[in-house]
This record gives C-alpha cells, structure tokens and sequence, in this order.
C-alpha cells in the first residue's frame, strides 16, 4: 500500500507517493496558482495525481490515503486559513473530500508534517518528543510527542515562529512585533544586514550585492561572515543570540529529547550550531541540568512530502 504526500508551498507544490518506509517513488509537481484562487489549485493538485498514478500504473485501491501540508492551519472543522495563499477559512477538508472520494483525507500545517517526517525518517527519530523548527521565510515549527503532531486543542498551535522574544522594530506578518520570525527567519537576516548598510556601515556584502541592496539574500550574508565581515558578524551574532532565546523558551516550556533545525538558513549548520547550545544553556532555568541535543534536519525538501504521506 502506497500513500500520497503533498507539500503545498507558496509558489510550488511537490507531490509523492510514498511507500510504508518513507522511501518516495514517484513524484510530481506544479506552480501554485495563487491567482486562479482555492479551487484551481485544488483542480492542479489532483490532475498531478492522477497523471502520477497513470503514468505509472498504480492501481488507485494501492493508494490509502492522501496527506496535505499547508503554509497556514486547519481548524478543528477542516478550515483551511493561509495568508500566502488568500485563503480565509476555505472549506479545505471538505473540497477535498468531494475532489478524491473513497481515499481517506489528512493535513496539517507544512512544517508539523516536516517535523513528524523527521521523527519518523530523519533526525529526531531516536527520541519520543521532539522539535522541529524550520528557518525558512519565515520561521515555522512542529511539536512531535509520542510520534504524534502537537497542534493543541484549536488546531492552531506549534506556532513557534510567533512567539514574542523581543521588542522588535518591524512588524511581523501576522501583526506582532517581537516574534521569533521577526528576528531569526531569512528574512529578518536580511532587513537588518539591509538597516546596517542603509545606515552607512561598510562591508563586501555590497559588493555580492553589486551595491543593491535589495537583492541581498541570506547566503550572502553568511557568505560575507566566512570572510571575517564586521556587518555580517553582527547580523550572524544577533541572530544566533535569538535563535539561543528561543531555544531556551522551546526548552524551558517542552523539554524535548532533540530540536532539529531546518530550512533554507539551516544550510549553513556549521555557523548555526558552533557555541549554540552553551549559548541556550545561558537563557535555562536549569542550566546544570541535560537538556535536548540541537541538530541539523537530514530529509531537507522531502520531508514535507514524506511528512504529509505518514499523516494517516
């Protein structure tokens, strides 16, 4: 028996399907079209399917389920509400229902099932609570306890991206200043790399940038920091110090067995994980006591299909 995984992204969905040892045999793809709006990207999704499943003669009895990961939540009727995607209580499960009738339907939030994939599959799997925090965009994480996804009682928890750290100086997306995403996310790295050198600072990530600002990414910067740049040491160091914070808070609250870090920003592991851990020591209530190990992810963009797949 099969199951289908689909990773819904802002821009792109990634499809699978997945046999019981989390191995992805066959994949498939398509832009999400924001534009078209929920039912065309729902209409996209299961025309990727069914072309997956003829062009490679799966019977559809082989397929017992079809697992959703999102870039918002669902609510504990089934109500889809993702910012990126315009959708505002959309009646997600239901659509779904109507659109694959007779398979059984699940979904969660994009970075729980990344999160769940990685307690099952990937870097957390040794141990029954986990954590998993992606750096991405934005900042997104899942809370696994016995192998379970943590959404809490509303279907709107492991929002770890959100909680308050700081008293920030940007707004984030959600409306808060001060959450977790407005200081450790690629995009935060990058509003105050692009604050320092507005405000007169010099460093070579102008020259990466070819003296536009606006094109910096967070590989340059971290790319600056390998080369000893003063900017890009205090944009690295501010950063690692909240993402410490926000550890030690995850710590403090959960107390898991292991926290992965993943994302697009968790490709530079060597920089992230160097003093972390003492450095999340400093912000315990317990510092003399063992407290989780601190990873990198090992599925990276897979684990949001394979996540999604093991739903059911």
């Amino acid at each position: 028996m099969y199951s289908i995984g689909v990773d819904v992204g802002g821009t792109g969905i990634k499809i699978g399907v997945v046999d019981e040892s989390g191995n992805i045999l066959y994949r498939g793809n398509c832009v999400t079209d924001v534009t078209g709006g929920f039912d065309k990207i729902i209409s996209d999704i299961h025309d990727v399917i069914e072309d997956i499943i003829d062009q490679n003669d799966i019977e559809k009895n082989q397929i017992k389920s079809i697992g959703f990961g999102i870039p918002g939540y669902i609510d504990r009727y089934g109500k889809a509400n993702c910012v990126n995607l315009n959708w505002k209580k959309v009646d997600f499960i239901q659509k779904l229902k109507e659109t694959f009738p007779g398979t059984d339907i699940f979904a969660e939030n994009d970075a729980t099932v990344a999160g769940l994939a990685e307690s099952r599959f990937g870097s957390t799997k040794e141990h029954d609570t986990s954590v998993m925090i992606t750096l991405g965009t934005g900042v997104g994480g899942a809370i696994i306890i016995h192998g379970k996804p943590f959404s809490g009682a509303h279907g709107v928890g492991s929002e770890i991206g959100h909680m308050m750290i700081g008293d920030g100086w940007y707004k984030c997306n959600c409306g808060n200043t001060g959450c977790f995403e407005t200081y450790c996310s690629a995009t935060a790295i990058i509003k105050y790399a692009q604050k320092l050198l507005s405000e007169g600072e010099e460093s070579i990530i102008l020259d990466i940038c070819k003296q536009n600002i606006s094109d910096i990414n967070a590989k340059m910067i971290f790319d600056a920091y390998n080369q000893d740049d003063e900017v890009a040491k205090k944009v690295i160091a501010r950063f690692k110090d909240y993402l410490a914070k926000g550890i030690a808070n995850i710590v403090n609250t959960i107390d898991p067995g292991i926290i992965a870090i993943g994302g697009g920003v968790s490709k530079s592991e060597d920089i992230i994980l160097d003093g972390l851990k003492e450095m999340v020591r400093g912000h315990l209530v317990y510092k003399e006591e063992e407290f989780a190990d601190i990873v990198i992810a090992t599925l990276g963009n897979d684990a949001g299909i394979i996540g999604a797949a093991i739903l059911g």
